[in-house]
């Protein structure tokens, strides 16, 4: 599996769980302090997010940060 479908799949993650917890990406951006513009990319996969700002999301989402992995 190449370096851009994991992103995919893990932006894929993060949205389906944010999805499930009825936030809408402007909510996770305030709640990490990050721009929906950004949450967008990462959730399509075209942005390599650093460890920490993924933990802020996991953080924000009441997630352990390896749901995001489960390919």
């Amino acid at each position: 599996m190449n370096k851009n479908m994991k992103l995919f799949i893990i932006g894929k993650n993060i949205s389906d769980v944010r999805k499930s917890k009825n936030l809408s990406q402007k909510k996770l951006a305030e709640l990490v302090e990050k721009s929906r513009n950004y949450i967008g990319m990462i959730e399509r996969g075209e942005s390599n997010l650093p460890t920490s700002t993924l933990i802020d999301i996991a953080k924000a989402l009441n997630v352990h940060p390896k749901t995001f992995f489960e390919f």
